[in-house]
Parts: C-alpha cells; structure tokens; sequence
C-alpha cells in the first residue's frame, strides 16, 4: 500500500510504500534520527511532538491509537507499516496518525 502525506507546513510531502506486518513480530525500534522518522515528525513520546512544525498533532492521539498500528492493546512497542521492519512506541506519534476505528 502507499500513503501520500502532505503536512500542510510547506515542507514538502512524503510518500510511503509499506507491507502490513504480523503483529506479533518482534522488531528493532525505529530511530527518531532516521531520515524517514524526521520527516514525519515521529517520536516516541507523543507528547513531544513538534507542534509548530505539525500542526495535526492533538493531545491525547499517539501510535497505540493509531489505525496504523499494529501492536496489541496494552503493548508497549509494536510494529507500524509506515516504518518496515521496525516497531514504534505505544506512545509514539507521527504526523501519519490516523483515527483508529
């Protein structure tokens, strides 16, 4: 599947090809430094997301309840298809999150 996201701060937009993972892979942690971390604004704590640069962050939204998700409810890591091959941080957020149905 491919994601487009534009973040509306001028910066220029990202395009991601991704494969759906297991959910019970056991990955290595994204790096915040990796060039496709930085540009979507990914952190492992929401809550230090850079509001000035992405302006859909909302409190209270992170990567547990992100549809891209695809850890299990209660896991601290899990697996995100943004970032193959590596998992993310319950509490992490990027500027790809997507209300979780």
């Amino acid at each position: 599947a491919v994601i487009t996201n534009v973040s509306g701060d001028g910066s220029p937009a990202v395009t991601v090809a991704y494969t759906v993972l297991a959910p019970t892979a056991r990955l290595p942690m994204v790096d915040e430094k990796d060039a496709q971390a930085v540009a979507l604004g990914y952190v492992e704590d929401a809550t230090k997301a850079d509001t000035a640069r992405f302006k859909n962050y909302v409190a209270g939204t992170d990567c547990s309840n992100c549809a891209l998700y695809q850890g299990k409810a209660g896991d601290s890591v899990g697996p995100c298809p943004l970032f193959a091959g590596k998992s993310v941080a319950a509490k992490g957020w990027c500027t790809s999150w997507v209300k979780k149905a």
